[in-house]
């Protein structure tokens, strides 16, 4: 009896054992599969910098609007260092992100990061600047000629022809800058218009188109307008024309509606900007990160192409508008832009 009894309780104890492991390891399985259901799309998001006003509005639309939609966003500030955001890209490799939105100081330097990342299984975005020879999964920027064509057609309207132009471009390694060089010239020798230089201010840096006013004034009084790649180069282009009494004498462009710029333009020393509406293109690339790390297509109609010297990516073009006094309220106030106490705060009597 004692040895029955024994064989008893020894095959009792092993039931029960499977039993109790036949329930933990369902236990598991299913804890493993709510983690994976809870797991939240992560993106990686590199900034050039924070220096030019506009990209801090990309962040915080960007950012809002993943968040809108289940996904968590990293961002890191290169702080206009190439180095700097190359191990920021490196970092954001390691930490498996799903995707790395990335808007390049120097596309050539990290296209090889580019390949790395999309080697570990990360979709790569290349956000308002292109990243050359490197097969991106998706460019999202405005379109870039068209920007430069409203430039020319804003002093085009305002009455130059057979004129002589400057343009004063941002930086080459930004593969924007030609994109809207081709606009802007297209338009200016439709018009019968002369440019007289193009200079590029390296890194964006605003003083560097101050200094060209102030070293080539035979130039700039030759002129009767000046094409500026963006808004902050315009300030400091303005500000060298005021010193030399020619601050709303000579016609001056630029792109990004910063708010010195509507102010600006209603205060008369800037003629127009090109308003790139930014809620459109930092909510619309974080939908596309989302689909990206989905696997889900994006819409024929949609999609252009781009070709990056490497293979053809896909491009998701933005409209920008073109904003002089005329449009200001309608285009810039009335979409919440800019409040319209702080655009005519240096001419109230034009708020009526």
């Amino acid at each position: 009896m004692g040895k029955k009894r024994f064989l008893a309780s020894l095959i009792l104890v092993s039931l029960f054992c499977v039993c109790i492991c036949g329930c933990s390891s369902g236990k598991i399985e299913n804890a493993g599969n709510a983690k994976k259901s809870d797991d939240k799309i992560q993106i990686g998001m590199c900034f050039d910098s924070f220096v030019i006003e506009r990209w801090q509005r990309d962040r915080d639309v960007f950012v809002s609007t993943a968040k809108e939609l289940g996904a968590e966003v990293n961002v890191q500030n290169a702080n206009g260092d190439v180095n700097q955001q190359r191990s920021q890209i490196e970092y954001f490799i390691k930490k498996d992100m799903d995707v790395i939105v990335i808007i390049s100081i120097d596309p050539v330097a990290i296209s090889d990061l580019v390949k790395k990342a999309q080697d570990e299984g990360i979709k790569v975005i290349a956000y308002d600047r292109p990243i050359a020879n490197a097969g991106v999964d998706l460019y999202i920027s405005f379109d870039n000629e068209m920007v430069g064509q409203m430039m020319g057609e804003a002093f085009v309207q305002n009455g130059l022809e057979n004129g002589k132009v400057l343009m004063i471009c941002g930086s080459l390694t930004d593969y924007n800058v030609p994109m809207v060089e081709e606009g802007f010239m297209k338009t200016m020798e439709e018009s019968g218009n002369e440019v007289l230089d193009v200079f590029y201010a390296e890194g964006w840096k605003a003083e560097a188109a101050g200094n060209y006013i102030y070293n080539y004034p035979d130039l700039v009084s030759e002129a009767d307008a000046i094409m500026c790649g963006n808004d902050d180069l315009a300030s400091r282009v303005v500000f060298a024309l005021s010193e030399q009494r020619l601050a709303g004498k000579k016609m001056v462009a630029g792109q990004d509606a910063d708010l010195e710029a509507c102010q600006r333009i209603v205060e008369g020393t800037q003629l127009m900007t090109v308003y790139k509406p930014i809620e459109k293109l930092a909510g619309r690339a974080a939908e596309a990160a989302i689909m990206l790390a989905r696997g889900e297509n994006f819409s024929e109609e949609e999609i252009s192409e781009y070709d990056d010297g490497n293979r053809i990516v896909p491009y998701i073009k933005i409209e920008p508008l073109s904003v002089t006094a005329d449009n200001m309220d309608d285009v810039i106030i009335k979409s919440g832009f800019h409040l319209k106490e702080d655009v005519y705060l240096n001419v109230p009597s034009q708020m009526e």
